[in-house]
C-alpha cells in the first residue's frame, strides 16, 4: 500500500501529539509524518516512538515515526499552546513540502494536522483555507477547487467557503455550481462511490420557492442543476437544505452553497471527528476538522479521531485498520 504523508499542522498546538499517536495506532499501516523533527521528539518519546528520516517507498515499521524533517520552525520559536507568526508561517510550508512529495515522489496524499488561521496571518501569509493553497500548489484555476466535509454519515462539499456571505453570493454562478458539481462527482468515484447521488441545496429557503423568496436560485442553482444533468450526473435540487437534510437523506453527497450551509449539519453531527477533503485539485488531500486546540497542547490528552478519519477517507484500505 503507497503510504500517505501527515502534516504536523501549527507546531504549537496538539498536531505533533494527534499526528504520533495516529502513527502508533496505524502501525505498518502508518504515514510518513511532515514538520520539524524537535517538534516531534517530545511527542514520540511519549508514544514510545522511535524518530527515523523518511525513504520515498520504504513500508512503515512498527514502533517507529517516519519524518520528513523540514526545518521550518526554529527551536526557539517552538512555543506549545501559543498562537505565533512563527508557527503559522511553519504549517504552510509543511503544507507546501507535503504536497510537492505527493506530486513528485509517489505518496497516495496528504493529511494536513490542525492549523490556525490567525497565526498564519499573524506570519503575513494571505490563508482562506486549503483549497485556495492546494490549487495554487497543484497549477489548477482556484474556481476548480473545492472543500468536502465528511462526518456524521454525511458528505457535503461546497461552492464557496470562507469569505463574508455577501461575498459568496456575489460569486456564485451557474458556471461556479457546474464546477462543484464535477468535483464533487469525481471524488465520490474515487472514494469507490459508484453512480453517486448528489443532492443540491438552494441559496434561498426553500430553494426561493418559485421565486417568493428571490430570484437567486433560478438564476444560479436551476441552471448549474440542468448542466449537470446534461452531462448525465443523478442529482436531486435544487431544493432547501432543510429539506434534503432533514428527509431520508438518500444522496450519497451533498453540495452546499456557502460555509455555514454545509459546516453546520457536519459540526453538528460529526463535532471533533469530521474531516475536510480538498476536491477538484487531482492531489489527494484532506484536514481534521477542528482547530490546533492550545489550551490543551502539551497535555498529552488530545484525541487523534479526527485525524485517524482523514487519513481513512484517503485510502480506503486504511478502513479495516
Amino acid at each position: 500500500m503507497t503510504r500517505l504523508l501527515l502534516t504536523t499542522g501549527d507546531p504549537n498546538g496538539i498536531g505533533p501529539e494527534i499526528a504520533v499517536k495516529a502513527v502508533a495506532e496505524l502501525g505498518a499501516a502508518a504515514p510518513v509524518v511532515v514538520g520539524d523533527r524537535h517538534v516531534l521528539a517530545g511527542p514520540a518519546k511519549q508514544a514510545d516512538l522511535t524518530l527515523r528520516e523518511a525513504v520515498p517507498g520504504a513500508a512503515a515499521t512498527a514502533g517507529v515515526c517516519d519524518v520528513v524533517h523540514v526545518e521550518a520552525l526554529d527551536p526557539v520559536d517552538l512555543k506549545t499552546g501559543q498562537v505565533t507568526a512563527a508557527a503559522g508561517a511553519a504549517t504552510i510550508v509543511y503544507t507546501q513540502r507535503a504536497v510537492r512529495l505527493a506530486m513528485d515522489d509517489g505518496y497516495a496524499g496528504v493529511v494536513a494536522g490542525p492549523h490556525s488561521e490567525t497565526a498564519i496571518h499573524q506570519g503575513g501569509i494571505r490563508f482562506a483555507g486549503y483549497p485556495p493553497l492546494i490549487a495554487e500548489l497543484t497549477g489548477v484555476p482556484a474556481d476548480r477547487v473545492f472543500l468536502m466535509l465528511v462526518g456524521g454519515g454525511l458528505r457535503i462539499a461546497h461552492v464557496t467557503l470562507h469569505e463574508r456571505l455577501a461575498d459568496s453570493l456575489a460569486r456564485l454562478t451557474p458556471e461556479l455550481v457546474t464546477a462543484a458539481g464535477l468535483a464533487l462527482q469525481s471524488a465520490l468515484i474515487s472514494m469507490g462511490v459508484n453512480n453517486p447521488r448528489i443532492g443540491v441545496f438552494g441559496i434561498n429557503p426553500h430553494a426561493g420557492e418559485g421565486g417568493l423568496f428571490g430570484d437567486e436560485d433560478q438564476q444560479v442553482t436551476e441552471p448549474a442543476v440542468a448542466a449537470l444533468r446534461e452531462r448525465g450526473l443523478d442529482i436531486v435540487g435544487p431544493t432547501g437544505a432543510d429539506i434534503l437534510l432533514g428527509g431520508e437523506r438518500d444522496c450519497d453527497a451533498y453540495l452546499a452553497m456557502y460555509h455555514d450551509q454545509g459546516h453546520v449539519p457536519i459540526k453538528t453531527l460529526a463535532g471533533r471527528t469530521a474531516a475536510a477533503l480538498t476536491i477538484g485539485a487531482g492531489a489527494p488531500f484532506s484536514s481534521v476538522g477542528h482547530g490546533p486546540a492550545f489550551d490543551i497542547a502539551g497535555s498529552g490528552i488530545a484525541d487523534p479521531s479526527a485525524v485517524l478519519a482523514a487519513l481513512r477517507m484517503l485510502t480506503p484500505a486504511l478502513q479495516e485498520v
